[in-house]
């Protein structure tokens, strides 16, 4: 039973949990906040607002679950679930208030069966359709809030039909009974210590207060400043005539062979953010607002004293690092088709630059050898490479959270190229905390004005 004065937590599920970066925004860690650099203390309205009660996390082709590991060990009194969710039986999860997931960006097309032409079948491994059937089979009990993360060339894949796969989502969370909302945000934008870019997709379950007031608006696309990811992201006031309303249309496999094949290398029609109701929406493009501190890269440094030496580049290997880090014109070879060709690449900043948000982490990131894709920094007279501890602060988990027996610094660097940054978890889940609470004092003073009239 919760404490008397306190609300009930919202009970989560966190699917495909990887090393547990939604769990740490939404529960905060060690009573501290990812948003305030792990200083301050958590917004008291953010403060016990969630609780996980089950996860999963399960990777497919991997003997050695490691990130599974990692999970287990830093929350070992909690449910989860370590095998593959399409084994995993809906019954056996709890029934919950929010689903959460960083579900991967695969092909999401749909056709019919042979046996039967109503019924619809989902690309075999594509763990959309895991969400799908758990949400569907879950019926009344149903999550109220659906909050998803994924790359931003989800609302532009494949490229045979720009944007179908998006349109898939949007028009099966429809078809359970969703508003959604949808955002891409580069947390760097946002005074984050990373430039990462990724899209945030947020559901709202009919006869949750939040659909209720989306249905309730004259313009449907005022949600994309008003809603919950937009109080958390502030964006400029949007132009009306920037506005796209589009209609998705048919069963899932209609959709699936019909969308955006009008013209050829037809764009996609979802722009960075977006709001749909009823499977019609609303989308368009929108300019960040901002101007709180920013953290840099060389702001979530160690000092050198603290680096062990294998982080350290020799002299005899920053040649190598300067060249893949430099402009490139090389003449190639087709082996196929026998033609040649010039590969061509422009120079990238070498060192990185310590005053900035760094570039996006990427899994490959791990490793001692010379790499155009891999950060390499010079602080002070000393080159060098980023440490696993520097990698989780640039996604905002604590320190050492990936440390475990057994788990090299490089497979740490692919749990960090893999995860997102906790800090747009933790602005989300607070503002969603935050309208839920507005629209209780509202209904109660709604409440009292009947009683009195």
């Amino acid at each position: 039973m919760p404490k008397k004065g306190k609300p009930e937590k919202l009970k989560v599920i966190e699917l495909f949990a990887g090393v547990g970066g939604f769990r740490l925004g939404l529960e905060g860690w060690c009573g501290k906040s990812a948003c305030s650099q792990y200083r301050m203390p958590l917004r008291a309205s953010n403060e016990g607002g969630y609780e996980v009660v089950w996860s999963n996390q399960w990777e497919p082709s991997t003997k050695k679950q490691h990130a599974n590991e990692v999970y287990e060990n830093r929350w070992p009194e909690s449910g989860h679930c370590g095998e593959d969710i399409s084994t995993v039986k809906t019954k056996e999860i709890p029934d919950h208030d929010v689903l959460v997931g960083g579900f991967p960006c695969q092909d999401y097309s749909v056709a019919t069966t042979l046996k039967n032409s109503k019924g619809l079948k989902g690309k075999k491994g594509v763990l959309w359709w895991e969400i799908e059937r758990i949400i569907s089979e879950k019926g009344r009990k149903a999550p109220k809030y659906i909050f998803l993360e994924n790359v931003d060339r989800l609302t532009k894949s494949p490229a045979s039909q720009r944007g179908r796969d998006f349109a898939i989502i949007l028009a099966s969370l429809a078809d359970l009974d969703y508003a959604v909302e949808w955002r891409v945000i580069n947390a760097g934008d946002y005074g984050m210590p990373q430039r990462r870019r990724r899209i945030f997709i947020m559901g709202y379950r009919k006869g949750t207060p939040e659909y209720k007031r989306l249905k309730g608006l004259k313009s449907k696309s005022d949600w994309i400043e008003l809603g919950p990811v937009g109080e958390a992201f502030p964006i400029a006031p949007l132009q009306m005539t920037g506005v796209q309303q589009g209609d998705l249309i048919g069963d899932l496999a209609e959709l699936s062979q019909s969308f955006n094949t009008e013209k050829k290398k037809a764009l996609s029609p979802f722009s960075k953010a977006g709001v749909m109701v009823n499977r019609t929406y609303w989308t368009a493009k929108v300019e960040t607002m901002f101007d709180e501190e920013r953290v840099t890269l060389g702001d979530v440094l160690q000092p050198l004293k603290d680096v062990p030496q294998i982080f350290r580049v020799e002299k005899s290997d920053l040649e190598k690092w300067q060249y893949h880090k430099g402009a490139k014109r090389i003449p190639k070879v087709n082996k196929a088709l026998g033609y040649e060709y010039i590969f061509s690449e422009g120079a990238m900043s070498c060192p990185d630059p310590l005053d900035r948000p760094s570039r996006t982490v990427i899994t490959g990131e791990g490793g001692a050898s010379p790499s155009r894709t891999k950060h390499i920094i010079k602080q002070g007279r000393t080159w060098r490479r980023l440490t696993p501890i520097e990698l989780e602060r640039l996604n905002m988990f604590p320190d050492n959270h990936t440390e475990l027996n057994e788990v090299s610094d490089g497979r740490r660097a692919f749990f960090m190229g893999n995860a997102l940054v906790v800090g747009v978890i933790e602005r989300i889940g607070t503002a969603l905390l935050e309208s839920m609470n507005e629209q209780q004092v509202r209904a109660k003073k709604s409440a009292k004005k009947e009683g009195v009239s």
